[in-house]
């Protein structure tokens, strides 16, 4: 599972702090446009990677692919008219934020493949837009499940009744431990011999090299 090399180090780490911050800053941006100063008044309403970074949970990212960054404060009391749907709306600024940054760096990889000489700059910028391309399309999906504290739990509670809102919401003690087993689950099915299940690969890894295999066609074309 960890894996750390030189690759990993000058590709994946820029981009993943990167990634990160704008995701933690979307959250912070849309929630201050909704009223609530929370995270501004924690320092968190700015693009500086330092106030959105964790240091175990960007060292895992880097060396397991599975991570975290400081969650955002938010205060929905500060949310007037329709709370549950702005919400719904700060969880969403996340990782759709990500899935813009992805967007954009196939735009600018798209552009160094047809105009820009090989060389070895070029090379390298073109591997460090592909990570942050595909790494931004990883923390989309990991996002979107459904499991507190991840976005996705709040997504699925913003589209569901009250009484579900409250459950799902109150499930969030318990969800940094469900994400531990999924992501340990190999390791222990192995441990007493039994078939491996990458559940975090079917969920997470296999979408992602599909969409990334596809708008790298789109960049070839």
């Amino acid at each position: 599972m960890f894996n750390l090399s030189l690759e990993r180090l000058i590709y994946v780490l820029p981009a993943i702090i990167i990634a990160l911050t704008f995701h933690e800053y979307a959250h912070a941006r849309v929630a201050y446009a909704f009223g609530d100063p929370t995270a501004k008044e924690a320092g968190r309403l700015t693009l500086n990677p330092f106030k959105h970074l964790d240091l175990m949970g960007t060292l895992l990212l880097v060396l397991a692919g599975f991570g975290w960054a400081k969650p955002v404060p938010i205060n929905p009391m500060y949310f007037s008219g329709n709370r549950k749907g702005k919400i719904l709306l700060v969880s969403l600024a996340g990782p759709l934020t990500n899935l813009a940054e992805a967007l954009v760096a196939t735009g600018i990889l798209a552009l160094i493949w047809h105009f820009v000489p090989y060389g070895s700059v070029s090379n390298y910028l073109f591997n460090l837009l592909y990570y942050f391309m595909f790494i931004n399309i990883v923390l989309a999906i990991f996002n979107f499940i459904p499991i507190p504290p991840l976005d996705g739990s709040k997504i699925l509670a913003g589209l569901l009744p009250d009484k579900c809102f409250n459950f799902i919401l109150g499930l969030e003690r318990y969800g940094f431990l469900i994400l531990l087993v999924l992501v340990f689950i190999p390791e222990i099915m192995g441990l007493f011999g039994l078939p491996t299940i990458d559940i975090l690969g079917l969920l997470i890894t296999k979408p992602a090299n599909f969409i990334a295999g596809m708008l790298l066609k789109l960049i070839s074309l």
